[in-house]
């Protein structure tokens, strides 16, 4: 099974998921559909290292070996949620209302720390459809939210959906630009009173990262996004768009943390506990809907090297600091031995240093 997930190629090229688009846009959800039972059987009969990697994880989230049948409904409810994301984009707020039967909850806290103007770093998984956070922005127009996303990684299906509705593409902070500009584009949001969705399961090659029990085995959690978050002092909550089948999802917020106080001296031990406390509740919320758990790749892989890294805490870096920015910009970076900065990004912790000379 191939280890990594950026090493896995992106399933379906421009005009199949053009087509799906024009069948959706034009033809309605029933119609575009049906044509998810061959896209489950391309990946059924083509992809097996993602449908091997189904089976290992239904296998340990069902407590029983996974069926053909559980691996296909796996496909099923992940294909489920790339359409869905044509209508999600493009419908007006009363027709998604109607399109969709959304169950939200956790709602109150998070009204309350954006009305007071202050911004908010919300984190998610490739646990559902993080598509379904613009249920919130069309029921509260007046927030302002920016997705943190790399625009070169699944780039048909990025183009393509952006090309539904540009005025959503125009507020996506791309991780693909270098780590400070990255770092500040994220800092400027949150100062703005924004809140910056952000995905934080995924480890980036040569990222550091953290081991953390995760359904009885460790597996390895970026730090970046926790880097950010205590450099920022910004507060933290966590989404979670779970798909329940047919036209239905569940959109849970949880508060998290008002702040990530991780002093100098401790900054390894809180930014473990601060991932090992979101890993229980990204556990807890893949229990309740494990044909939502969209990581195709072993996720417990330890023999890369690119996982087998040293303590989160890196050594101190002198470096310069961000125009009027209150933080210096290499303090909000995981510096690794190598000398890189080690960025966030949603699909996506992004090594900056493979973008500004290292390749990538």
């Amino acid at each position: 099974m191939n280890a990594h997930w950026k090493q896995r190629p992106e399933g379906g090229g421009r005009f199949a998921i053009g087509l799906i688009r024009g069948i959706g846009s034009y033809g309605g959800r029933a119609l575009a559909r049906l044509l998810l039972y061959p896209i489950v059987l391309y990946f059924l009969l083509r992809r097996a290292p993602e449908r091997a990697a189904s089976r290992q994880w239904l296998g340990m989230a069902l407590g029983r070996p996974a069926t053909a049948w559980d691996v296909a409904r796996h496909i099923h409810t992940f294909a489920s949620t790339i359409l869905d994301r044509v209508f999600l984009l493009s419908d007006s707020p009363e027709r998604m209302t109607r399109r969709f039967a959304v169950d939200v909850s956790g709602l109150d806290a998070l009204h309350a720390q954006l009305d007071s103007g202050r911004g908010l770093l919300l984190f998610g998984s490739h646990l559902g459809s993080f598509e379904v956070l613009r249920v919130l922005a069309r029921k509260r127009p007046e927030y302002t939210i920016r997705v943190v996303l790399d625009k070169a990684h699944n780039a048909a299906i990025t183009q393509t959906l952006d090309a539904l509705n540009p005025e959503v593409a125009a507020t996506v902070i791309d991780a693909g630009q270098d780590g400070p500009a990255l770092m500040l584009a994220i800092q400027q949001a949150v100062q703005e009173g924004a809140l910056v969705a952000l995905l934080v399961d995924r480890v980036q090659p040569g990222a550091q990262s953290v081991a953390v029990p995760f359904f009885g085995r460790d597996a390895r959690f970026p730090t970046a996004p926790w880097m950010i978050a205590a450099a920022l002092k910004a507060p933290v909550a966590l989404a979670f768009g779970l798909y329940r089948g047919g036209n239905r999802y569940e959109l849970r917020f949880e508060h998290f943390s008002d702040a990530v106080d991780a002093p100098r001296a401790r900054r390894a031990a809180v930014i473990a506990e601060h991932i090992q406390r979101y890993v229980a509740r990204l556990e807890a919320a893949a229990r309740s809907a494990p044909y939502n758990w969209f990581n195709f790749y072993d996720f417990w892989q330890h023999d890369d090297p690119t996982h087998a890294l040293s303590s989160p805490d890196p050594a101190p870096q002198p470096g310069p600091r961000a125009r009027d920015a209150d933080v210096p910009v290499r303090d909000t970076a995981v510096h690794d031995a190598g000398g890189r900065d080690d960025c966030i990004h949603d699909d996506r912790i992004h090594d900056s240093s493979r973008r500004t000379g290292a390749g990538h």
